[in-house]
């Protein structure tokens, strides 16, 4: 599977002539959140403020300013892009398409919580060890809004179009329900001391399995066909 890796190469002294010439790296998105996340990982703590953390990384503040308007902004593209790594290497298996429901949000969590894993010293500062950030998690703001796109997605795909103002409630139901679900995995996930975290990926199995079973169309059928019959007995 890709990996969601924050290392800039080719940043070395290069020569091209007899005289050593100094090859200036490109400011980018990337290297900015390198920085940062360096940073954060050896002081655990975060830099100062902008200036400070631009004049140590020699980057002109209109450069970091020109990708990210703060510090916020750039903790809520780190989380986005781990998302956005997800989704992109699920799609980019040639059997994805055919997935059931079910095997598509295993395989969104599975591949989530493996870069999640790559990623853990930094996660668990923001997430476990500043206790500010359990209260709200600003920083997932943009996470959570594309998590829930994916679950109205792949719900939509095999909505029941008889039922259609029904779906329109389904969907963003369920996709609040799944990243409820999504927040108490990644709860438990900072807190598991397994190997490997295989007591995280049995949770991520059962939890699924318990939560997909509610998504069966034929129960919410069921549920339409008892109101209208209410309805009608009310008139």
């Amino acid at each position: 599977m890709k990996r969601l890796y924050f290392y800039i190469t080719n940043q070395n002294v290069m020569a091209t002539t007899k005289k050593a010439k100094v090859k200036t790296a490109i400011i980018d998105e990337t290297l900015i959140i390198t920085h940062f996340m360096n940073e954060v990982l050896e002081n655990n703590e975060e830099p100062k403020n902008v200036y400070v953390f631009c004049k140590k990384h020699s980057i002109e503040e209109s450069d970091f300013y020109s990708f990210f308007g703060s510090f916020d902004s750039l903790k809520e593209t780190i989380w986005e892009k781990f998302f956005e790594n997800a989704l992109t290497t699920i799609q980019n298996d040639k059997n994805y398409a055919s997935f059931s429901d079910k095997d598509k949000l295993l395989t969104l969590y599975f591949t989530l919580f493996e870069i999640l894993t790559l990623n853990r010293t930094y996660i668990i500062f923001y997430l476990k060890e500043n206790r500010n950030r359990l209260k709200n998690l600003k920083d997932l703001k943009r996470f959570r809004i594309h998590f829930k796109d994916f679950v109205k997605e792949i719900i939509g795909i095999d909505a029941n179009p008889v039922f259609g103002k029904l779906n329109k409630i389904k969907e963003p139901t369920y996709a609040e329900g799944a990243w409820l679900q999504f927040l108490f995995l990644l709860k438990f996930w900072l807190d598991d001391t397994s190997r490997g975290f295989e007591k995280t990926d049995v949770l991520i199995e059962k939890s699924v399995t318990t939560v997909m079973s509610l998504w069966d169309t034929k129960q919410f059928e069921n549920l339409f066909d008892l109101g209208k019959f209410l309805w009608k007995e009310k008139i």
